[in-house]
C-alpha cells in the first residue's frame, strides 16, 4: 500500500494485535519468523509471500497457532466481505478444474482479482492428499491477477477444507474480487460449500449413460444453477438434451419452494463456449440478491452456521485431548469391534465418564 498511515491506524484499533506486534510465528515450512502484524500488512498489500503463510496460519492444525490466526482475522474482517463468494461442485468427470481455469481466465481478462481455493481429498489410509489443482490450473496459477490455492480437505464431512471459510476471508482482504471455492466432489455429505458461498454452481456433463444417475437430489435442492460442461464437437446436440431433461426435473423437484426456475446451461471449458453466459447468470443473480438484502442476510446465517461448526469441532478437540479418555476410547473401541456392546452405548459411556471427568476438575 502506498500509504502505511491508515493501515497503522487500523491495525492499532484492533485488541491484540499492537500487543503481540513483537511476537514472531514458527510457521510449518517456513525458516523465517512473522509477527501478526506483519502478516495483515503484507496480505493488505497482496503480497505473495504473506498470502502463503497467511494461508499457511489458518489452516494449520498446531493449537499454538491458532491464537495468532485468530488475530490475523480479526485485524483483516474490516476488508472483507467485498467478493463474489461462488461455490462450485461437480459429478466425477465433469472437468472442474478445466471449467475453473477458463472462467478464472476469462475473468481476469475482463479485470476481475480471481482466488480459487481448491480443495483436494485426503487419503483415510496415509492422511496425505494430492493437491494437483494448482498444476492443473498452471495458466490461471501464472497469472499475476489471480491465486490458486489448493488445500487438503483433512477427511472434513462437506468437500471443504476446515479452514475455507478463513481462506475465504484473507483472498477478500487481498482484494480479490472474485472468489470461486472448488470441493471435492459431489453428494449429500458434500454441499457444505453453498453454506458459505453467495452462489452454488452445479458442473455436469454429458455422454454417460443416463445424465441424470449421477446428480444426487440434496445438490440439485441446492444448485443456483446447472451447468453442462463439454458442449462441443459431438456433444453439442446431446449436451442440449441432456439440457431439457434437467431443466424439467429441476422444475418437478423444486415447484413447491421455489419462485423461479434454475438456470440450465451448457458450455465447454474447452473451447471457452458460453463461458461468458455462465458468468452473466452468477452475475446477475447475485447483483438481485444484493439489492433486496439477500446476501446480506444469508451471510449473516452462514456466520452463525459457521459459529456452530466451530463449537462442535473445539469440544471434540477437547474431547480428544484428554488421556482418561483416550484410554478408555481405545478400551471401549475393542469391545465394540468384538461385537459385546453396542456402538451408542459405548459412545454414551465415553461422553458421560468425560463430563464427569471435567465436572469433578476444580
Amino acid at each position: 500500500m502506498s500509504d502505511d498511515a491508515p493501515l497503522e491506524s487500523a491495525l492499532r484499533e484492533v485488541p491484540g494485535i499492537q500487543a503481540n506486534r513483537e511476537r514472531s510465528i514458527r510457521l510449518p515450512l517456513r525458516r523465517k519468523e512473522t509477527s501478526v502484524g506483519e502478516l495483515i500488512e503484507g496480505v493488505l498489500a497482496s503480497n505473495r509471500a504473506m498470502l502463503g503463510r497467511a494461508f499457511t496460519l489458518v489452516e494449520s492444525m498446531n493449537p499454538e497457532h491458532r491464537q495468532f490466526a485468530d488475530q490475523l482475522l480479526e485485524g483483516l474482517l474490516p476488508y472483507t466481505g467485498n467478493s463474489i463468494r461462488v461455490g462450485i461442485s461437480g459429478v466425477p468427470g465433469a472437468g472442474k478444474s478445466t471449467f475453473i481455469e477458463a472462467l478464472g481466465t476469462w475473468l481476469v481478462e475482463k479485470g476481475h482479482r480471481v482466488a480459487v481455493l481448491a480443495i483436494d481429498p485426503t487419503s483415510e489410509l496415509s492422511g496425505g492428499s494430492i493437491l494437483g489443482d494448482k498444476t492443473r490450473m498452471e495458466i490461471l496459477a501464472s497469472s499475476e491477477s489471480a491465486i490458486v490455492r489448493p488445500s487438503p480437505n483433512g477427511m472434513v464431512p462437506g468437500g471443504v477444507a476446515r479452514a475455507t471459510r478463513e481462506s475465504i476471508l484473507v483472498t477478500e482482504a487481498a482484494g480479490f474480487d472474485v472468489v470461486l471455492v472448488e470441493t471435492v466432489g459431489v453428494g449429500q455429505a458434500e454441499t457444505d460449500v453453498a453454506w458459505m458461498t453467495d452462489f452454488f454452481l452445479l458442473l455436469t456433463v454429458t455422454g454417460t449413460g443416463d445424465d441424470l444417475q449421477g446428480i444426487k437430489r440434496g445438490v440439485l435442492e441446492l444448485a443456483d444453477c446447472v451447468a453442462i460442461n463439454k458442449a462441443d464437437g459431438d456433444n453439442v446436440k446431446k449436451a442440449e438434451v441432456a439440457k431439457s431433461q434437467l431443466v424439467a426435473a429441476l422444475r418437478l423437484l423444486r415447484s413447491q419452494t421455489e419462485t423461479t426456475d434454475v438456470p440450465v446451461l451448457t458450455c465447454s471449458a474447452v473451447t471457452k463456449a458460453n463461458i461468458d453466459a455462465v458468468w452473466q447468470t452468477i452475475e446477475s443473480r447475485v447483483r438481485t440478491l444484493r439489492a433486496n438484502g439477500s446476501i446480506e442476510q444469508r451471510r449473516r446465517g452462514q456466520a452463525v452456521r459457521w459459529m456452530e461448526q466451530a463449537i462442535v469441532q473445539m469440544l471434540e478437540s477437547e474431547f480428544r485431548k484428554d488421556s482418561d479418555t483416550a484410554r478408555e476410547h481405545e478400551r471401549l473401541r475393542g469391545l465394540v469391534h468384538d461385537r459385546k456392546i453396542l456402538p451408542f452405548s459405548a459412545a454414551r459411556e465415553l461422553v458421560r465418564g468425560f463430563l464427569n471427568r471435567k465436572r469433578e476438575t476444580p
